[in-house]
């Protein structure tokens, strides 16, 4: 029976490939917006295994998705399952989504650190014999152990190195990776020559943990990045895959949307989002536009109404008219424009990479003046190149290159203890250099849940409204059934009749009783006003019932604690002017713009970039996607739509904004300690660097510094958390 493998590479190697494919996407993916708990997990994935034709069934309750096998069933019927047990469900398209990245980059990168690192252990152990004073043949044979390990290793773990670095060459630079791969190189190089030549002295070691020290730190830089994907790709799988397109002959069948042609009918049930833009033919209904377009209520639609793609149809069936498909759909134009802005905000350049423009020339020229001259003072050309070797081993970038991520991933674990998840390598910079931060309000401010302000209505009228309310699944009858009083007796009604696009009515006590738009509540006047929810009870005047916006926990403290840091405040809404003044005034009274469109935003936060400011922008909807890519910096919530979050360089998974300025204060904290971090290197490599050029450190002496200054770095960073 054979034993255990004791390399790791052995043991990741195949662990690697399972997760792959554990992590393939299979089956259907629908999304579940409304999710949030593990009850939800049971309960969807119970009602799916319940569907007759489901073998499976698993919800990524992060990711807000259900992956389903269920071969030969539509997404119609699993939809419809879910639904009708109370789980808000969208279709998602599976081709996209199969195309998404995995983290391959990051299994062969922990793969190689694992190789390094047994490599190196072993080499270590035949370097203590050697020292402890071995014979010839003895250290001969020992050295040559040492090679047997650590070439290959070196080959398969220093390669992203060695290619990174001959890629700068290729393109007429240099990078950080240019001396690291000429000092291990150099180092193995001349190592295998004394082997060859029965040499006292080899570096097999150094050239080790040189490669396993700076793999640690590219892993942690890594991981830092791995949450990050394409926006847009995500944004383009929340289309609707599918649609209901009505044929010449008046049957109706299910198609793909990419299959649809301006001009087609195609008919969106209630609960539906719409997959291409159109023109209503038939039918009156609430279209909620608020992940578009920022209104936080449902606005009315009838014929000859314009929608577009990704808003959501409420109430009752529409027929449309194709009026735009494929790129030309507004939606497919919002992911352009977050393409664009992802293009310039990735443009950005690290302060590691700004120090190895700097570092990385320094280094080759003090190696190259080194060795000229050595020869010049009548060296030998193998002592000469032996500290040549020193002097790159000893200035080799190793702390540089864990001083930007050490810190980042003590950061990045104290920010998630406050509820903040970290998604972009350089985000902590980006968000430490904020001075101004713009907020879209519904969803943001506000929960986008609205509550009942007081109605002044009599007991008995509140009891017709509480019949009213909790008879109408539309989303303000659930908001206003949710805010009425403790205690209330919903009336007795008969004759209830939902009227898509107006309201609900009734039959109480004799009377007509309506619950609804106001023009139609009170056709023939009085009382309500223009717009929002109002109560007509009989023929009498119709009353308003006002809704609130709730703001969201954390939002005044937030907003205070902005302010007191000097850093300036401005609200950037689609809602209505009425509206955003109102939320404006509860926190304070910062600047705002109301019914400001996705394109208003990004124009706006380009402006501000232009003009010298560094921007954070906080936004949960599609509205708001290209703003946070343009922006400096971006936070969205955790319950905001998946494009949103994936864009942000943020997510805030807690409840409360007050987080927002404490992660500003935590960024900047962290910004101090990589500059910090950075003078450790520096002040070590003042000491360092003459040492090696007097010719007084070895490649083995150089390596224990190296590795010395790496912890230094590491026990500052740790700071952080």
């Amino acid at each position: 029976m054979s034993s255990a493998a004791a390399c790791p590479g052995c043991i990741a190697a195949p662990l690697a490939q399972s997760t792959a494919a554990r992590a393939a996407p299979q089956g259907i993916t629908l999304s579940l917006p409304g999710i949030h708990c593990a009850g939800c997990i049971a309960g969807v994935e119970r009602t799916l295994l319940q569907t007759p034709g489901v073998r499976a069934a698993r919800v990524n309750l992060s990711r807000k998705r259900v992956t389903i096998d269920a071969p030969g069933m539509e997404p119609e019927a699993l939809i419809d399952a879910l639904v009708a047990a109370g789980y808000d469900t969208l279709p998602m398209d599976e081709a996209l989504l199969a195309g998404e990245a995995s983290d391959a980059a990051g299994r062969a990168l922990l793969l190689q650190v694992a190789v390094a690192g047994f490599a190196m252990m072993n080499v270590m152990m035949f370097s203590v014999a050697v020292w402890s004073g071995a014979a010839q043949a003895t250290q001969n044979m020992f050295h040559w152990l040492a090679a047997a390990i650590a070439v290959p290793a070196l080959a398969f773990s220093a390669r992203v190195f060695v290619v990174s670095g001959w890629r700068a060459l290729r393109a007429g630079r240099l990078n950080m990776d240019v001396p690291i791969s000429l000092a291990i190189i150099l180092a193995t190089g001349l190592s295998l020559y004394e082997t060859s030549q029965g040499g006292h002295r080899v570096y097999f070691d150094a050239a080790l943990s040189l490669t396993f020290f700076l793999l640690v730190g590219r892993y942690l830089d890594h991981r830092t990045r791995q949450a990050a994907r394409s926006a847009s790709q995500e944004l383009s799988a929340l289309e609707s895959p599918r649609a209901l397109r009505i044929e010449a002959d008046g049957t109706r069948r299910h198609v793909n949307v990419s299959a649809l042609q301006v001009g087609d009918e195609i008919l969106v049930a209630a609960g539906m989002r719409i997959p291409v833009d159109g023109l209503i033919l038939q039918g009156s209904s609430d279209v909620d536009r608020s992940l578009l377009s920022g209104e936080s209520l449902p606005q009315p639609a009838s014929p000859g109404a314009a929608l577009s793609a990704g808003e959501m149809n409420l109430s009752a069936p529409l027929t449309l008219r194709v009026t735009a498909t494929g790129e030309d759909t507004s939606l497919r134009r919002l992911a352009a424009l977050i393409d664009t802005a992802e293009s310039a905000r990735n443009r950005y350049t690290s302060l590691a990479d700004r120090a190895a423009q700097i570092y990385a020339p320094t280094v080759h020229l003090l190696a190259l003046v080194t060795f000229a001259g050595w020869i010049a003072l009548g060296a030998g050309f193998a002592p000469a190149l032996n500290i040549a070797i020193s002097v790159l081993i000893i200035t080799c970038p190793c702390a540089l290159g864990l001083a930007v991520p050490a810190v980042m991933t003590a950061t990045m674990g104290r920010l998630f203890r406050h509820g903040l998840l970290v998604k972009d390598g350089t985000a902590l910079e980006r968000l430490a250099e904020v001075d101004t931060v713009v907020f879209d309000k519904t969803g943001t401010l506000t929960t986008g849940i609205a509550s009942l302000s007081g109605t002044g209505l009599p007991t008995e009228h509140l009891a017709v409204l509480a019949a009213l309310s909790q008879a109408s699944s539309h989303p303000i009858s659930r908001a206003i059934a949710a805010a009425l009083p403790q205690g209330i007796t919903p009336a007795q009604i008969t004759a209830i009749t939902e009227h898509p696009g107006k309201g609900i009515s009734a039959t109480w006590r004799g009377q007509d009783v309506r619950l609804g738009h106001a023009a139609w509540a009170a056709p023939d006047g009085g009382g309500a006003g223009p717009g929002g929810p109002a109560l007509a009870i009989g023929r009498g005047p119709a009353t308003a019932l006002p809704l609130t916006e709730s703001l969201r926990t954390g939002a005044q403290e937030a907003m205070a604690q902005l302010q007191a840091m000097g850093l300036p405040v401005l609200i950037l809404s689609g809602d209505s002017d009425a509206a955003t003044a109102g939320i404006a005034a509860r926190l304070g009274n910062p600047p705002y713009r109301a019914e400001v469109t996705p394109q208003d935003k990004i124009e706006q936060i380009k402006a501000m970039t232009d003009a010298g400011k560094r921007v954070l922008m906080v936004g949960d909807g599609l509205n708001d996607t290209a703003a946070l890519a343009a922006a400096h910096a971006s936070i969205a919530p955790a319950q905001a739509l998946d494009a949103s979050r994936t864009v942000s360089d943020f997510v805030l998974f807690g409840a409360s904004l007050a987080e927002v300025p404490e992660a500003i204060t935590t960024a900047q904290s962290a910004r101090r300690r990589v500059l910090e971090n950075f003078t450790i290197a520096a002040g070590y490599n003042l000491i360092a660097i003459p040492v090696a050029v007097l010719g007084f450190a070895t490649p083995l002496s150089a390596a224990i510094a190296m590795s010395a200054s790496s912890i230094t770095v590491l026990l500052n960073a740790l700071r952080m958390r």
